[in-house]
């Protein structure tokens, strides 16, 4: 099961953490990614991270300005959201899946088995 937290309303230029709460497994061998999506738009994948080793990846649109990190013993993985636009208004979800293909192949969100609710992220200009 995963449950995000920390969405909410806030100005461009703010920042945001979101939380993914992860229960029900050892995650160890596992990749956990962040996903978002905008009112009449596809889920559009922003990065993952590797359980084990804490590897990250993510797509060029938010390098630099989204970092993800997780706490393994909260089995926890946050996603820091600075100098928010009003184009990262969408809904934002955490996904998993086994870790065992390349980095690629998680960008993908047919590639995770198991996804959060959502959390909704509105920033106003």
């Amino acid at each position: 099961q995963l449950v995000e937290s920390g969405g909410g309303s806030v100005q461009a230029g703010d920042s945001l953490r979101l939380s993914c709460v992860a229960s029900g497994h050892s995650f160890g061998n596992y990749i956990m990614g962040w996903f978002r999506q905008a009112p009449g738009w596809g889920r559009e994948f922003l990065g993952h991270i590797r359980w084990s080793t804490g590897n990250t990846f993510y797509t060029d649109s938010v390098k630099g300005r989204f970092t993800i990190s997780r706490d393994s013993g909260e089995n926890t993985m946050y996603l820091q959201m600075n100098r928010l636009k009003p184009e990262d208004t969408a809904v934002y979800y955490c996904a998993t899946a086994l870790g065992f293909d390349s980095d690629d192949y998680f960008t993908r969100r047919t590639s995770y088995d198991y996804w959060g609710q959502g959390t909704q992220v509105t920033v106003s200009s």
